[in-house]
């Protein structure tokens, strides 16, 4: 599973691993993968710096890389007091009176909610590079597109290389002319922010829109067939996320969001602007029902959507309101129905894909090569 970017990245396999949990990170570099830590929730510089340095200690001298949420222009002079403004009174309301409805109790005084806005502005996201470029890191992902020019040169000049994901072939060649070194094609059945072409078409679209520059596939890949399957429409490799959200290293704090991820199907994920205003693929909830449901008031651009919601969701998990919790997730989770560990799941890949290369050898009438 070694491509040219594999290797001139030094990992020993075309895998790459996106996840917001460190150990998972360090697991998949150490495995032969690459691991890609996702930045958004880091607020503080300081909490971004303890989590890199466990990854360094931890990573074996393996290559890693950061993802980050970075819009490619900027918007000057708006806080988030100011966005916070924007929000409809009666969106407020139909917050609390869903909440209401399902019982779901406040957060104890002076408890922040978990995920906030900040994590999503340029100004936070530059706060993390700072931090990010005192260490070895070997890849900058951006999940907005392409990043800001002067970012994607501040990367360049310290020798790390800039990814950027595309739903399209259009979007692609922006990537290519702002001088990304690797697309991320991500296709409709991913987890999180999606577009809306599947991989199987989207994937050869956009190698060929982008050629030389290396694609890495994306979009419910959660078999070494299926990484087979991409490497063949010409990507050099895959970029992987919701498989590695039911792995032992993973750290989701809830028991029952993990029992309703090992037990949803493919068809039990819905693309719903709920979470953030834009479409993300996540479990289907009672929340992401009453959000697509047309006599509600309908969810806010984002990021008023994020912003909205933010303290809802944080009281959603903390007390695990069965009907409302869910998860970004791609349609993968159809094959999640067990907690393993990164390393059991990561040989479940590269075995798959031994079988997937031995049964087109057979096909082409040639001996087995794994």
């Amino acid at each position: 599973m070694q491509t040219e970017l594999s290797k001139q990245l030094g990992a020993e396999h075309a895998l790459f691993g996106f996840t917001p949990f460190p150990a998972v990170a360090a697991a998949l570099s150490r495995a032969g993968g690459f691991g890609v830590l996702g930045a958004v929730r880091y607020t503080a510089p300081g909490d971004l710096r303890r989590d890199l340095d466990w990854i360094e200690a931890h990573a074996e001298g393996r290559p890693y890389g950061l993802d980050v949420v970075m819009p490619a222009t900027k918007v000057e002079g708006v806080s988030e007091a100011d966005v916070e403004a924007m929000i409809p009174q009666g969106h407020r309301r139909f917050v609390e009176e869903t909440l209401a409805k399902y019982g779901v109790p406040e957060l104890p005084e002076g408890e922040a909610a978990g995920w906030r806005i900040t994590g999503w502005m340029e100004q936070v996201a530059r706060t993390q590079l700072d931090v990010a470029f005192d260490y070895p890191i070997r890849l900058l992902a951006n999940a907005l597109g392409s990043p800001p020019a002067d970012v994607v040169r501040r990367a360049h000049d310290r020798g790390v290389r800039v990814a950027a994901l595309a739903g399209s072939a259009r979007h692609a060649r922006k990537h290519k002319d702002a001088g990304i070194d690797v697309v991320v094609a991500q296709g409709y059945e991913a987890g999180g922010h999606t577009g809306e072409i599947a991989s199987m078409v989207l994937t050869p679209e956009v190698v060929e829109a982008v050629d030389p520059l290396p694609v890495l596939a994306a979009g419910g890949i959660g078999s070494g067939e299926q990484v087979a399957a991409a490497l063949a429409l010409g990507a050099q490799g895959v970029w992987t996320g919701s498989i590695w959200l039911t792995t032992t290293e993973a750290d989701l704090h809830s028991p029952a969001l993990t029992r309703k991820l090992l037990a949803a199907t493919s068809g039990d994920t819905v693309r719903s602007r709920a979470l953030t205003g834009k479409p993300a693929r996540q479990l289907r909830t009672e929340w992401t029902d009453a959000w697509d449901d047309p006599a509600g008031p309908g969810t806010l651009p984002m990021p008023l959507q994020g912003l909205l919601v933010a303290e809802a969701v944080s009281r959603i998990q903390k007390y695990e309101i069965d009907p409302l919790l869910g998860t970004p997730v791609g349609q993968i989770v159809g094959r999640m129905t067990g907690e393993r560990s990164v390393q059991a799941v990561f040989d479940d890949l590269t075995r798959g894909f031994e079988r997937a290369v031995d049964r087109i050898n057979r096909i082409a009438g040639r001996s087995g090569t794994s």
